[in-house]
């Protein structure tokens, strides 16, 4: 069989672009491993979930700082967090709006996004998607409220979210979509499974999002950090004692290491930046289009998961680089 060259991702944007009578622009160049060439993201839009703390809260200051307009969404306004931002926006000068979106709230996501429009003119640059949340226990000791609960954020949330940009992104011929994953979203740790449950199945959605996406010059990248001190973990401590109140001690009693460690649930590692992800995110965001990774593990030790991305990767190729799906496959992995 004669191999035939196929077009790279980029190529398949510019077509898509030129279809829709657009022409594409490359950014500025990425921010270096030392961050010394820090990325500029002057004239883009940057709409992020979960903005009350963590990679959230640190991303969005980030990012004006590097001269984006941000949409910084998070739920239950007004709160303090929210004002904290606020003053720090007027302080310094940063281009940083506050929109109220909960990502399980269709209603929300629908207001929250079309208002995130409004404020940036047009359709929006680059959805990143990093509200999310954790409960640890055993799989037998998650009930169905604490499985939808979790499904409900960190994926069926990432869905509304995607689908509510994707439109304005499609018919601008551009676009960039982060869904913040996870190591667990590759590997597992015992007590830990249903939390990696719901990353594993967004990376599923994120390749599937990125390969349908490819030919209309949308982007998708999954970040995987590992352990950062942020605050999913303490605040997973609320939602996991509600857990363990409602379950019935015979269930418990099947599993006592483990229900130990539910109740002292915290952050897995306290040494490491949660800056790492904010700076990885704008070092990709800052890459020509066409040329952005389909995954980027952060961490400055652990990265068991590149792995398994590669063999994924290979098996995708394998599968159907051959096939009429080869195109879109080749082009979402920066093959010709």
């Amino acid at each position: 069989m004669t191999n035939k060259p196929h077009p790279s991702r980029r190529d398949m944007m510019a077509a898509g672009a030129a279809l829709a009578g657009l022409a594409g622009a490359g950014t500025a160049a990425a921010e270096d491993g030392d961050g010394k060439t820090p990325a500029d993201l002057s004239g883009q839009s940057i709409l992020i979930t979960g903005c009350s703390s963590g990679f959230g809260r640190l991303g969005a200051e980030h990012y004006a700082r590097r001269g984006a307009k941000v949409l910084a969404s998070m739920r239950n306004l007004p709160r303090p967090e929210a004002e904290e931002l606020r003053e720090v926006a007027r302080r310094d000068g940063l281009d940083i709006e506050l929109i109220e979106i909960d990502v399980t709230s269709d209603q929300q996501v629908s207001a929250g996004v079309q208002r995130a429009s409004e404020l940036a003119g047009g359709a929006i640059d680059v959805l990143i998607n990093n509200a999310g949340i954790a409960l640890s226990g055993p799989v037998e000791l998650q009930d169905m409220a604490a499985m939808q609960k979790m499904f409900e954020t960190n994926v069926f949330g990432c869905h509304r979210m995607a689908r509510a940009v994707l439109p304005g992104m499609r018919e601008a011929g551009k676009g960039l979509i982060f869904n913040v994953s996870s190591q667990l979203g590759r590997v597992m740790i015992p007590g830990l499974g249903a939390y990696s449950g719901t990353k594993f199945a967004l990376e599923a959605l994120s390749e599937q999002l990125a390969y349908e996406l490819a030919p209309r010059g949308v982007e998708v990248t999954v970040i995987q950090p590992g352990g950062y001190p942020t605050e999913i973990w303490e605040n997973g401590k609320r939602y996991t004692a509600e857990l363990l109140a409602r379950l019935p001690d015979d269930l418990k009693a099947g599993y006592p290491n483990f229900v130990e460690r539910m109740s002292e649930q915290g952050n897995p590692e306290q040494s490491t930046d949660p800056m790492d992800v904010p700076r990885a995110i704008a070092s990709i965001i800052a890459l020509p289009a066409g040329t952005r990774p389909l995954r980027r593990a952060v961490h400055p030790r652990y990265k068991p998961q590149l792995a398994i991305n590669e063999a994924s990767r290979e098996a995708q190729l394998e599968w159907l680089g051959g096939s009429g799906y080869g195109p879109m496959i080749k082009a979402v992995h920066n093959l010709r």
